[in-house]
């Protein structure tokens, strides 16, 4: 027997499966909900996971529930209905939202969830599903003082950097300024890389150069380890997604008033990216896709400077 709670989990997809993995070493029973992709689950079960149908099973059965989710709307839809978390939520429930997510939807199905005696603690995610596997992801955390208590040895399980930045619904919207300065980033390298070849900079020289200077950060490793070295699977974080995470950034700065002219042009790469059919592809490949608009092979120019 144990005293640990029971942990649900729904979405072991790229960050998904380490995270319940290692809640799973953690000595905790884990219950998952499955998904198209079957690969996960059955490797979840076979460590020794459940697995149930609906959510409101799993409202029914857990402690703890995590999302790891890709949209506010997915998220709203696992809480609604007959068979959503909120059919079987009971008192005393914590649901861990490790999504990116909207803060104004955050605050609204957090209060629902009260009204059946639960809580919300948001803690959005940073890093890649290779740290996600080695339970050193980064988390931040809004959550009130008694369920960040509660949920912190799970959160553990996953996290090698956690910080609690504020009450629930911060963490959300620390995850969203996180996310425009790294896909900021994103479209910043790709334009200079792209820039440096069209003046005869090679993009070797980009890499090394800013790599090596104090420029140099964890980001742009692994955003030139596909630009230039083409690895791709570096970052397996999809335009979709960061299109998403910008323009959630860009409505929180709305509805705040204040002025965001660089998270706008973000904005704008993404969008265009994504329209122009490529939605499913990883952020670093917004190189070859600048590049094309500047009537550059990507491929080529890697291989002149090798």
């Amino acid at each position: 027997m144990t005293d640990k709670p029971t942990v649900g989990f729904i979405g072991v997809g790229l960050m998904g499966h380490g995270m319940a993995k290692n809640i799973l070493q953690g000595g905790y029973s884990l219950v998952v909900k499955g998904n198209r992709n079957r690969a996960p689950v059955e490797s979840l079960i076979g460590m020794g996971a459940t697995e149930v149908q609906t959510p409101r099973e799993m409202a029914e059965a857990c402690d703890v529930i995590h999302l790891c989710l890709s949209n506010s709307p997915q998220i709203e839809a696992i809480y609604h209905g007959p068979d959503g978390i909120l059919a079987g939520a009971r008192p005393g429930l914590i649901v861990v939202d490790a999504s990116t997510a909207d803060p104004t939807s955050t605050m609204k199905l957090a209060a629902e969830l009260a009204e059946k005696g639960g809580k919300i603690v948001d803690a959005p995610l940073g890093r890649t599903p290779k740290e996600a596997e080695e339970g050193t992801l980064d988390a931040m955390v809004g959550a009130d003082d008694e369920s960040y208590a509660k949920v912190l040895p799970i959160i553990e399980c996953w996290a090698g950097n956690i910080n609690r930045v504020g009450e629930t619904g911060a963490g959300h919207k620390m995850k969203l300024l996180m996310n425009l300065i790294s896909m900021s980033y994103a479209a910043l390298y790709a334009e200079a890389t792209v820039l440096g070849a069209k003046v005869g900079i090679s993009p070797q020289t980009v890499q090394k150069v800013i790599g090596s200077s104090r420029l140099g950060n964890g980001f742009f490793d692994t955003f030139m380890s596909y630009a230039v070295d083409r690895n791709k699977d570096a970052h397996k974080f999809s335009i979709a997604n960061a299109s998403k995470d910008v323009r959630y950034a860009n409505a929180m700065a709305a509805d705040a008033g204040a002025l965001t002219l660089i998270a706008s042009a973000t904005r704008q790469y993404f969008t265009y990216v994504e329209a122009i059919g490529h939605a499913d592809d990883y952020v670093p490949f917004l190189t070859d896709h600048v590049a094309r608009m500047n009537g550059i092979d990507m491929e080529e120019e890697v291989k002149k400077g090798a």
